[in-house]
């Protein structure tokens, strides 16, 4: 991973009203998380979130991107001074190699993100894409159009 595209003007506000929040309220929320963040350091340069230092897994990688990027006012993270000092889960979030995000959509639910990626019928695999996500999402009905989530590798 290095740099995270997301859209700037959707998510949850915790800073001024047009601009980024302060890396201070960034990593009280990202702190309260607990993936794992006490040795990440944030810093916010404009709209650019540079996280510095080391994390356990990917995974807590992946999620500290989704929670920072997903803040309104915050349109990049950057994780290319962010070191994994444990790899040991990366076949639970890759796709044939490849690590898979969905950007949400107007009408959008669980279920039919499901449906989109997975395959008509595997909408019930949608509590896969939930917990995926957690503590980010506290529900899985409160998702928002914009918002990037993670999408794990549907079970065999």
């Amino acid at each position: 991973m290095s740099v995270v595209n997301f859209v700037k003007f959707i998510g949850q506000k915790i800073g001024p009203d047009n601009g980024p929040p302060p890396a201070a309220a960034l990593k009280k929320i990202l702190d309260s998380y607990q993936l794992g963040t006490d040795r990440v350091r944030i810093t916010v340069d404009g709209d650019k979130v540079i996280l510095k230092g080391t994390i356990a897994t990917r995974i807590a990688l992946e999620k500290t991107v989704l929670a920072v990027g997903n803040i309104f006012g915050i349109a990049l993270v950057d994780t290319t001074r962010l070191k994994i000092f444990q790899e040991n889960c990366t076949s639970e979030i890759t796709h044939n190699g490849h690590l898979v995000y969905y950007t949400v959509k107007k009408n959008d639910d669980l279920w039919k993100i499901a449906e989109k990626v997975y395959g008509k019928g595997y909408g019930i695999k949608n509590i896969l894409i939930f917990d995926a996500n957690k503590p980010m999402l506290t529900s899985p009905s409160k998702i928002y159009p914009g918002q990037i989530l993670r999408i794990p590798p549907l079970q065999e």
